[in-house]
């Protein structure tokens, strides 16, 4: 039977072949045998996962040194052939239009039950062990898991979907793209708002807006550094850079219109707008902006019917290390910093790829 079966697998004649393998599996489905030649037949009929899978259940019931050569031989084409077929679909996806571009690829959260299956899919196209792999899926929020040429994610993406992890990219150039401006203050917010902000350029002009037109809010907290004098383990004085506190943003993104608004609580004005209904009524808004930011950010949630995302210090930890190796962005966040940190360019980069996501579900 065995060499019947070799045989027509030679000629490709591979109806001949599953019906030998079915008459052997109803005499004797538990011979390791008729599980070598089932992983042959996978392995010539393209199914390589499969093929990979009856190899290595062969490996662990091998009765004999041949047969667990003969697996771990088969282990090995299969595996071969699976990293050929992706370095050839990089090369031609890297030979269309963009391939060469900078891009991103990103994790998005697995919770529950699912970890599992997604620790493996992730082990398995990563070439990694499934402890190290389910450490590094996400529970809340994306993860920033690699940047290169958009070709190169572009597989990646597709075979860590196939899976099951999921997972999606996007090209740094898209993101750039996205007008932002960053709002001074509101003139107005009842009926249709009214706000007074800045351009790329730095041109101060006006916006008015439905607040239907809000597509969705992105929020985000920021750190604030400064420089402090402590002592080292040998009690030697020394300066370092710790957070003090944090600084919050508030984007509210147009997908008609192809923008964003950005507010940053230490930037907005409040002294030449804050037309809340009840601004009056805010306790303690001479002694400090705090109440008064408060009560703007929670006027704009209520007044917006529209997702709000909020996982932004997830993904700003792993983008951290990404960031030196892209492009640099405009981030349009204007705080008065003692060096320049990714945090700032890692939010603009997150509320990007958001206002990117929702376009193609649009």
């Amino acid at each position: 039977m065995q060499d019947a079966i070799a045989t027509a697998l030679e000629k490709k004649d591979f109806r001949t072949a599953a019906t030998l393998l079915q008459q052997w599996k109803q005499q004797d489905a538990k011979d390791p045998k008729f599980l070598l030649m089932v992983g042959k037949y996978q392995e010539a009929t393209g199914r390589w996962e499969q093929s990979e899978k009856t190899y290595l259940k062969l490996l662990r019931l091998a009765p004999s040194p041949k047969l667990m050569s003969q697996a771990r031989q088969g282990i090995q084409r299969v595996q071969s052939h699976i990293t050929q077929a992706r370095e050839e679909a990089i090369e031609n996806a890297r030979a269309q239009v963009d391939g060469q571009d900078p891009g991103l690829l990103c994790l998005e959260p697995v919770q529950g039950e699912h970890r599992q299956v997604a620790a493996q899919g992730l082990a398995k196209v990563m070439g990694m062990d499934a402890y190290t792999a389910r450490l590094q899926l996400p529970s809340k929020g994306w993860r920033l898991y690699r940047t290169g040429p958009v070709g190169d994610l572009q597989v990646y993406s597709q075979e860590l979907v196939e899976a099951q992890v999921p997972a999606f990219w996007v090209k740094h150039a898209e993101v750039k793209a996205i007008q932002v401006f960053n709002v001074e203050y509101f003139r107005r917010v009842q009926g249709r708002a009214e706000v007074v902000c800045k351009n790329a350029e730095g041109q101060l002009g006006a916006i008015t807006f439905d607040w239907s037109e809000v597509s969705q809010i992105v929020l985000g907290q920021l750190p604030i550094f400064e420089l402090v004098v402590d002592t080292n383990a040998r009690r030697q004085l020394q300066r370092k850079e710790q957070t003090q506190d944090h600084t919050e943003i508030i984007d509210l993104q147009f997908q008609q219109r192809r923008c964003i608004l950005r507010l940053c609580d230490r930037t907005y004005d409040f002294r030449h707008g804050n037309p809340l209904p009840n601004a009056e009524a805010i306790p303690d808004r001479t002694l400090s902006t705090r109440p008064q930011w408060q009560a703007l950010s929670d006027y704009l949630q209520t007044q917006v019917r529209a997702p709000v995302q909020k996982n932004f210090t997830h993904f700003g930890e792993s983008a951290m290390e990404f960031l030196d190796l892209l492009p640099s962005l405009n981030h349009q966040i204007q705080l008065a910093r003692i060096k320049e940190t990714n945090w700032d360019p890692a939010f603009h980069l997150y509320s990007g790829i958001h206002f990117l996501r929702q376009t193609e579900t649009a």
